[in-house]
């Protein structure tokens, strides 16, 4: 059984296999504070390190309302922080980062109106992103004599392009649906919050029918090959193809390939 707390700032609940993660601030735009990144680190490291894909196949994360996605941080927190403060508050929001790419399963980030800042940088770490046609990305942090905090600097340019990065970072502007479309910032657009959650389940249920061993292995050289050299990368991606090989479900793939039958994933 999936056990989770009743929690502040957040909700989860489980449907079809597909977790259903909502920051729910909705009068606050969704605003990351303190309570809100520790919530989502306890729940981000449940599914890694008691569920580890077991019951949530999939996740799909998303803000309460129809305004926002997540705004940014809550900077009403922020303003008087000290340095210290500033490092521990900015150290929490990217290790909640470093889960969204650490859990073994997708995350799609369903973005509905404002992404802005901290909100960018959340659906960055997700797998990639779906929007509606509301959407606003950006990360507006030198507007407040800041930077950005939660990774920001870092995935934005693995993404667009570095230079496209860069002016976006620098002027603080904001980023329409459809220009993110083009620069490959989201994979799809929709016209309403309805369709996005609805595409987002289709996605994870085909997702479900593959092997869930071979996504988070692919999931795992993937995110760890952005940071290797092209030869780096190719070394770990053939050492875990080889290592699969002793996996169950590769087992259970390619005997069901060769006797033309739908395979029984275990995941193992």
């Amino acid at each position: 059984m999936f056990i989770t707390d009743n929690y502040e700032t957040i909700t989860f609940e489980i449907k079809n296999g597909v977790g259903h993660l909502t920051i729910n601030r909705e009068k606050k735009l969704n605003a990351l504070n303190s309570t809100v990144l520790a919530e989502l680190k306890k729940i981000l490291s449940h599914l890694i390190e008691e569920d580890r894909g077991h019951t949530v196949k999939g996740l799909i994360v998303t803000g309460a309302g129809e305004k926002s996605f997540i705004a940014g941080a809550d900077i009403a927190e922020m303003q008087d922080m000290s340095v210290d403060e500033g490092r521990s508050f900015g150290a929490l929001g990217q290790e909640v980062t470093l889960l969204f790419e650490s859990l073994p399963m997708p995350a799609i980030a369903c973005v509905n109106g404002f992404a802005l800042g901290g909100g960018c940088e959340m659906a960055l770490a997700c797998d990639f992103i779906y929007a509606t046609e509301s959407a606003v990305f950006g990360q507006p942090e030198v507007k407040l004599g800041l930077i950005p905090g939660f990774g920001g600097t870092q995935r934005l340019s693995k993404v667009v392009g570095r230079n496209r990065a860069k002016e976006i970072i620098y002027t603080g502007r904001n980023v329409l649906a459809d220009e993110a479309a083009q620069i490959g910032l989201t994979i799809k657009t929709f016209s309403t919050k309805e369709e996005l959650i609805a595409a987002a389940e289709k996605t994870l249920g085909l997702v479900q029918r593959v092997s869930p061993n071979a996504v988070r292995i692919s999931k795992k050289v993937m995110n760890s090959g952005n940071d290797l050299t092209n030869e780096e990368g190719l070394k770990q991606e053939l050492d875990q193809f080889s290592a699969i090989f002793s996996s169950e479900d590769m087992k259970e793939g390619t005997k069901a390939f060769v006797e033309k039958r739908k395979p029984e994933f275990t995941g193992k």
